[in-house]
């Protein structure tokens, strides 16, 4: 093989590798074809962390630069990648795709084992799985599930739009005001006056905008 002639002015076209990559990950490559297939996994995503690549693309794009390249060397080398947790691998209807290993690319093979992801739909399905309904949010920001406060929230969830408790938790937590009466009254707030960008803006100021009445009584601050 030639020696390499040096760069040009095309090495302004910089690709963007994560200095993670460099640190953690390229120390565990014990095979020079992995950390190729992986350099030039992260020049075709262009930047895009999200993106993925199929097997065919990746396939296509060594064999155009290296006949040297067989195609067993190029799937043993990604498979290695994922091995040591820098690809992940998901298949679907017999298709094999790549991705970066990232909790998007985790929720993305959770959501295709469920049947809800497929090759172009992007990521809405998967964090779409990936997001916490109202329980897990309450347990993880307010306090502990009781069977009390389960029915509440079915019942919250059963009265309001969708993502209107997730919203109102979430600001309560911002604010916090961490109890169920105060996202109540947000919710309350929201029914009675109606829900846009200026009462949300002037509510969010100041907590109290949200409490009438006796209710005030029960809210901390």
């Amino acid at each position: 093989m030639p020696a390499f002639a040096g760069f040009d002015d095309s090495i302004k076209e910089a690709v963007q590798i994560p200095e993670v990559f460099i640190t953690r990950a390229l120390p565990l490559m014990t095979s020079l074809d992995e950390a190729r297939v992986c350099l030039q996994f992260f020049r075709l995503l262009k930047g895009d962390a999200d993106s993925f690549l199929s097997l065919e693309e990746v396939l296509n794009e060594e064999y155009a630069d290296d006949i040297t390249i067989t195609k067993e060397r190029i799937s043993s080398a990604l498979s290695l990648a994922c091995e040591h947790g820098v690809l992940q691998q998901v298949i679907y209807h017999k298709e094999v795709y790549y991705f970066l290993n990232s909790p998007r690319s985790r929720a993305i093979q959770r959501a295709n084992e469920k049947g809800v992801w497929r090759p172009g739909a992007g990521s809405e399905a998967a964090a779409h799985i990936e997001r916490p309904n109202i329980y897990t949010l309450y347990e993880q920001n307010i306090g502990p599930l009781t069977p009390l406060i389960s029915q509440i929230l079915a019942d919250a969830e059963n009265t309001y739009p969708a993502g209107w408790v997730e919203d109102a938790i979430q600001i309560a937590v911002k604010k916090n005001v961490r109890n169920w009466n105060y996202v109540e009254a947000i919710l309350r707030s929201w029914k009675e006056k109606g829900r846009n960008e200026t009462d949300r803006r002037n509510d969010q100021e100041n907590p109290r905008n949200y409490i009438e009445g006796d209710l005030a009584n029960h809210i901390k601050h």
